[in-house]
């Protein structure tokens, strides 16, 4: 049994943020203690005298309780790119080392503890040599929730992605469709991939208001569950 898990993409903003605090919210309302963790983020915004990185403020501002900031994050870098160059540009390199320990230091004071990925499987995290996302997962030896797009583009994109999961071993709990707006399109990507994949998913319909992530109902029961049971 497994109470720790990631929330990886098919590609950039996908949502895994959004998911990642929707599965928080989930589990702290079960009474759970749980942290959010995204190993490596980059992008630092600005607002005035005011700096601060997007992924982990919004886990703060979604979470019912203070998290402790040195939980939330290993690598922060001010350039909004890829983490093995946003690394480059700040003289620093990314050691996977780092990142292992911190999951399991987390995961021996949680009782969840849920890795955000950065960009898709296969982004470098480090400039020189083949060491991307996806061998991080690996070596971590926890399953993954996979988030995708609903719109076109999504049939290639996820079954790639779910290839390449399958192909390194990495249990795969479900898929979380990311933005849905109902269209006949959206349906039958959704129902292909379900179709060709045979995984469990959730669907997340496109939230015009961010706050309205607090409001979506927990119905999809048998799909968090599963990430427990793995």
């Amino acid at each position: 049994m497994t109470q720790h898990f990631w929330i990886v993409g098919t590609d950039t903003d996908v949502g895994k943020t959004l998911v990642t605090a929707y599965f928080m919210r989930y589990f702290q309302e079960k009474g759970a203690s749980v942290i959010p963790y995204k190993p490596v983020q980059t992008g630092i915004i600005v607002e005035g005298s005011h700096q601060y990185y997007g992924d982990t403020a919004f886990y703060q501002s979604f979470s019912d309780k203070a998290l402790v900031e040195e939980h939330l994050n290993s690598y922060s870098f001010k350039e909004p790119a890829s983490p093995h160059y946003a690394a480059m540009l700040e003289g620093k390199e990314i050691q996977k080392e780092v990142i292992l320990q911190h999951i399991e230091q987390l995961k021996a004071e949680y009782d969840y503890v849920i890795c955000e990925g950065a960009g898709g499987l296969y982004v470098p995290l480090v400039e020189q040599g083949h060491y991307h996302f996806l061998h991080l997962i690996k070596q971590s030896g926890l399953p993954v929730v996979l988030v995708a797009r609903t719109k076109v583009g999504t049939i290639n994109h996820t079954l790639l992605s779910i290839e390449a999961l399958k192909l390194n071993n990495i249990p795969i709990a479900g898929i979380v469709f990311n933005a849905f707006e109902g269209t006949e399109l959206e349906r039958n990507n959704i129902s292909t991939i379900e179709h060709m994949t045979g995984l469990s998913s959730l669907v997340i319909p496109n939230l015009k208001n961010l706050e309205d992530l607090k409001k979506l109902p927990n119905e999809e029961l048998e799909f968090f569950e599963r990430l427990v049971s793995i």
